[in-house]
């Protein structure tokens, strides 16, 4: 299997559509961030085709998580 021998996570492709959707943003915006490469959000890139990996995504939120200090 190849995901094994390559430690590939397997996981659903989201469009930038719906990486934006999911996220609450405008696809400008993501695309401001993948063109700026200020934000750290991974993509897959398919010939022309820019895909995001559902399980990056969650990650990116997990990793964007603001917790107060009182």
């Amino acid at each position: 299997n190849l995901s094994k021998k390559k430690g590939l996570k397997m996981t659903k492709l989201l469009t930038p559509e719906e990486t934006a959707q999911y996220l609450q943003i405008t696809i400008k915006t993501l695309n401001e961030w993948r063109w700026n490469q200020k934000v750290a959000l991974p993509y897959i890139k398919i010939g022309r085709l820019i895909r995001y990996r559902l399980s990056d995504v969650e990650d990116f939120i997990l990793n964007n998580k603001v917790v107060p200090v009182f």
